[in-house]
């Protein structure tokens, strides 16, 4: 497995940019990192931690899947990511659908609905608790339009071992309620979680290069000045292995004339395919 860590290094290293990684083999326990402890822009990779802590609230009883959310005007200003800022104000959807989209196609107007209802103090605190301890949430939406070197200390920030920390708890609070109670949920909360991640619509990192129809539970993230994306990767419909991407400080034009963004997609997809080539 030292020889895994190695060839992801090697394709770290062939870029311009900073990429950290975690890696976490489901079957033996091995993990490897690099960089996995420098704190960076989460971007929407934070909204596992969101989810699952507004799950935990569902478990508390502070918070229903069927309780009505309504799409607001307010909520649809500056957003650029997701469907509903192009809805008409005022339909209404249940809060399970809420977590549903803000996962699976990154809406920030559903983002803002759940954390509206949550307490970010809370939220920072049950991130604590469980041990992503280098995990920030600052604010509800960010500005648009920040500048490229915003800095990290803004805006929400984390590690990529942190998120996988996270997905590694859900694999195992699906399995064991001891596990999931650590989490404030279910094992049936917990596998919800997971299955929301499986049905993620943005597919251009993590699972870019995998075999069609391989199975992955992952959340992706864009920045001012990157990509990320963390998630779990699914083998015989099990979980293999966990992975955590996040790349920064990314130009916008490669110095081969590419953009940026094709080689951080390259960069992600390469990782997460030589893990899967190299776990049988």
């Amino acid at each position: 497995m030292q020889d895994l860590a190695g060839r992801l290094n090697a394709i770290c290293d062939a870029q311009p940019f900073v990429t950290s990684w975690y890696v976490k083999d489901l079957q033996t326990e091995w993990e490897a990192d690099r960089g996995g402890d420098d704190v960076l822009p989460s971007a929407s990779t934070r909204k596992i931690s969101i989810m699952m802590h507004a799950l935990s609230k569902v478990h508390e009883g502070k918070l229903k899947l069927d309780d009505p959310c309504t799409i607001e005007a307010r909520l649809q200003e500056g957003v650029f990511s997701g469907t509903y800022q192009f809805m008409t104000p005022g339909c209404v959807i249940p809060f399970r659908d809420v977590l549903v989209n803000m996962i699976i196609t990154s809406d920030n107007v559903c983002t803002q609905i759940a954390l509206e209802r949550l307490d970010r103090d809370e939220l920072n605190a049950w991130c604590q608790r469980i041990g992503m301890k280098s995990t920030t949430h600052r604010v509800n939406f960010p500005a648009p339009n920040l500048p490229w070197d915003v800095s990290v200390t803004a805006l929400a920030s984390t590690t990529a071992r942190d998120q996988g920390l996270l997905l590694d708890l859900m694999v195992a609070g699906s399995k064991d309620a001891k596990a999931a109670a650590f989490l404030g949920a279910t094992p049936e909360l917990c596998q919800l979680g997971l299955d929301i991640l499986s049905w993620q619509r943005l597919r251009n990192l993590i699972p870019c290069l995998l075999p069609d129809g391989a199975k992955v539970a992952n959340k992706t993230g864009k920045g001012q000045r990157g990509r990320m994306d963390a998630g779990v990767v699914y083998k015989n419909d099990k979980p293999r292995f966990i992975i955590t991407v996040y790349m920064d400080q990314v130009p916008l034009v490669m110095p081969d004339g590419m953009p940026g963004a094709s080689a951080m997609f390259a960069t992600a997809g390469r990782l997460t395919r030589t893990c899967w080539d190299m776990m049988a």
